[in-house]
């Protein structure tokens, strides 16, 4: 099992980015069944991008604002991860790009990490490692995703669930600091769960790539677009995530009873209330950021934070613990001590 204890690294600040584009899934017409859909989910609206605007533009917007009110100076900033599956380009990396929009010194680290659900969580993971002996003091995490644009408009099992966001994260190292815990792991035999079939190098992009199927009632997709097997991914959800929190709590001796809040990857609201229960958290210790912009992929745990915890995590000292959860199929858990975040209000990217 992988457990990593990080000391001397604290979260200073968390900012977050969403298209303006809201669209109301009771407006969907070609869904069948959309309320019942609604209900199960959580999910009564999304944000959606307008073509051209990718995942970097949005994370780009909450890492200037961010650094702004930190009042960082951006020469001091000598890392950047962005955890995204819906990158730029091919290639190069984002991370790359991400760097030189944001007039970062050349000689900061830039990394790419291609996780969805669970990347928030291992992109603090691996940020929060370099930082720990000291020699990188100031480090932004940027997670998000256009999920939108990979659904089949046509696919209710993708299209009324998945939302757009872009986020940022500041980490700072503090000498002495208690730091993170984590837990991580990964099930490849689950791969094929959450997957895009084609337009990878194992099947590349052909004349049948852009042929859209019935799989079944409602669910009608081409080989781009994302397929989920719900039944699949829900019971991994549900055993997999209370699995996680458990053995760190387990692990670290953390005391369950001063968990203030527990962050989840928002799936849909059936899975989140079993994980819930499972774990006997309290419904006001497990905030939901579903109902008004769906299941934001790697961002939906910062998102969370900042649309439904600000008030919060601006004062006083939190003790928190982050699960995310799903394609690859992946997990992670985290638990830290936040104290006087800086958290600006949400943004809308026009």
């Amino acid at each position: 099992m992988a457990f990593l204890s990080i000391r001397n690294v604290e979260l200073k600040g968390v900012a977050a980015c969403v298209p303006a584009n809201v669209e109301e899934n009771i407006a969907l017409s070609n869904i069948p069944d959309v309320e019942k859909l609604i209900k199960t989910t959580g999910v009564e609206r999304k944000r959606k991008v307008t073509p051209g605007i990718c995942t970097s533009d949005l994370c780009f917007e909450a890492a200037e604002k961010l650094i702004s009110e930190l009042n960082w100076n951006k020469a001091d900033i000598q890392a950047l991860i962005f955890v995204t599956q819906t990158p730029d380009f091919i290639v190069p990396a984002t991370s790359c790009i991400l760097q030189d929009r944001l007039a970062l010194p050349v000689d900061c680290l830039t990394l790419d990490i291609s996780l969805g659900c669970s990347g928030f969580v291992y992109g603090l993971s691996t940020l929060a490692s370099y930082m720990q002996n000291g020699m990188i003091t100031k480090a932004l995490l940027l997670a998000g995703d256009t999920s939108s644009m990979t659904c089949s408009v046509n696919d209710k099992s993708t299209y009324p669930l998945f939302g757009d966001a872009g986020t940022a994260t500041a980490l700072e190292y503090v000498e002495g600091s208690e730091g993170f815990k984590f837990h991580l792991g990964s099930d490849g035999r689950g791969f094929k769960d959450i997957i895009i079939n084609d337009g990878g190098y194992r099947n590349q992009v052909n004349a049948d790539s852009l042929y859209e199927t019935t799989v079944s009632e409602g669910i009608s997709r081409n080989s781009l677009q994302l397929s989920l097997d719900g039944m699949n991914v829900f019971s991994f959800g549900i055993s997999k995530a209370p699995e996680s929190v458990n053995l760190l709590i387990e692990k670290f001796s953390i005391d369950k009873a001063a968990v203030n809040f527990a962050f989840f990857h928002q799936a849909n609201k059936m899975m989140n209330d079993r994980i819930r229960k499972k774990l006997q958290f309290e419904e006001e210790q497990v905030p939901s950021s579903l109902k008004d912009f769906g299941n934001t992929s790697s961002a939906s745990i910062p998102l969370t934070m900042v649309t439904q915890t600000a008030a919060q995590l601006q004062t006083g000292e939190q003790h928190i613990i982050a699960c995310g959860f799903g394609v690859g199929l992946s997990w992670a858990s985290m638990y830290c001590k936040t104290k006087l975040l800086v958290i600006p209000q949400l943004l809308i990217h026009d």
